[in-house]
């Protein structure tokens, strides 16, 4: 996409990333990790395929009401627990303690699978080195998301690190851009946002002025309601170099 915002296209001052869904791949390898929990706590009492289609249908009510998501995603271990439990009821069980624990157990599986996209560390690690100012702009709950910031290290390149659940406001809730320009000394004339979702990261960016940035992993391109035209869509981080 041809950038209408040629002052900071190539010569950034500041570049804000999202983390999951841009730098960290949260899709790949899910469905596997939900089937072994369904199947490692089967206690007979329903078939583990369906049980994986009931649980996925139920992901998509629980993340699809934004207050829900809201409050799902500060307490993604309880979000789990009740889109299992749901699923349960559904197949007619009521058995919540192994409801809870396949929810429990799915969680504990991602925190450990859960990697970067292709290339997204060396980029990152790149910017850095070119003196960029970097900030990490990430919804989600304090001790998850600490937990991956600390994993991969990001500490040592960002300079400044918003997470929701320690900030105490989210995306798209535009104060948190305005604190990553103060923390950066950036305009949004001079910085870019980097982002999967275009509701929290592309339509405050655009409305501020930065230049967005969307990452479009599996290149469906721009819906027709998008609620904000990007500058420039990219498949993976890496395309920024």
């Amino acid at each position: 996409m041809t950038s209408n915002m040629n002052h900071n296209h190539a010569t950034p001052r500041a570049i804000f990333f999202d983390l999951d869904g841009t730098i960290l791949d949260w899709q790949t390898g899910m469905e596997d990790t939900w089937l072994a929990s369904i199947e490692k706590h089967n206690d007979g009492s329903y078939d583990s395929l369906k049980m994986q289609e009931l649980v996925r249908k139920r992901r998509e009510w629980f993340w699809d009401d934004p207050e829900r998501a809201k409050t799902g995603r500060l307490d993604l271990t309880e979000a789990c627990r009740v889109i299992v439990r749901h699923a349960f009821e559904d197949a007619g069980l009521t058995a919540a303690g192994v409801a809870h624990r396949i929810g429990e157990y799915y969680r504990e599986q991602r925190r450990e699978l859960i990697a970067p996209y292709p290339g997204a560390m060396e980029t990152i690690a790149a910017f850095h080195e070119r003196g960029v100012r970097l900030a990490l702009l990430t919804n989600g709950e304090a001790a998850n998301q600490r937990g991956s910031v600390e994993k991969l290290r990001l500490e040592s390149y960002f300079d400044c690190i918003i997470i929701e659940g320690e900030f105490g406001i989210g995306k798209p809730d535009e104060r948190v851009f305005r604190h990553a320009l103060e923390a950066t000394s950036s305009t949004p004339e001079t910085a870019w946002m980097v982002g999967d979702d275009l509701d929290a990261d592309i339509l405050p960016a655009v409305a501020l002025g930065l230049h967005a940035v969307w990452v479009d992993e599996a290149g469906a391109g721009l819906p027709d309601d998008a609620p904000a035209r990007p500058n420039r869509i990219v498949r993976l981080i890496s395309e920024l170099l």
